[in-house]
């Protein structure tokens, strides 16, 4: 048998190893200065402070920071914008356009937040609620 050098010190309830490796309430996150064109695939949450041109798929939520610019296409579960977004927004639940927000385009989500102060210039589908 071979001994691990640094020790035989399980790691695997380090819940700050379990977020590095994309585990639960893991963050990937765009820093300011960062322009991106292209596509992202993102299985956690994603904080956009940079600019960004193209097509973002989220399983969790999206965070447009308040310096965050989207143009394209968002597909995700729930969204806060606080930047500027132009394009297309799916959300299936939860869209929140806080009050320093710039939005424009077409949006689709099941529930919408917009804070008194928002710039929102949009077309919107709500999803159908059953009524009783």
């Amino acid at each position: 048998k071979r001994k691990n050098m640094f020790g035989s010190k399980s790691n695997q309830n380090d819940p700050n190893k379990n977020a590095a490796l994309g585990g639960q309430g893991a963050l990937n996150s765009i820093v300011n200065g960062t322009n991106i064109d292209g596509t992202i695939n993102a299985e956690n949450d994603i904080r956009i402070d940079g600019n960004m041109k193209g097509i973002l798929n989220c399983k969790g939520k999206v965070i447009i920071g308040p310096k965050g610019q989207i143009d394209g296409e968002i597909r995700a579960q729930n969204a806060v914008i606080e930047g500027v977004f132009k394009g297309v927004l799916h959300i299936d639940d939860l869209l929140q356009i806080k009050e320093s927000a710039h939005v424009e385009g077409e949006i689709n989500t099941d529930k919408l937040s917009v804070s008194p102060g928002a710039k929102f210039n949009v077309v919107s589908k709500m999803s159908q609620q059953t009524q009783m």
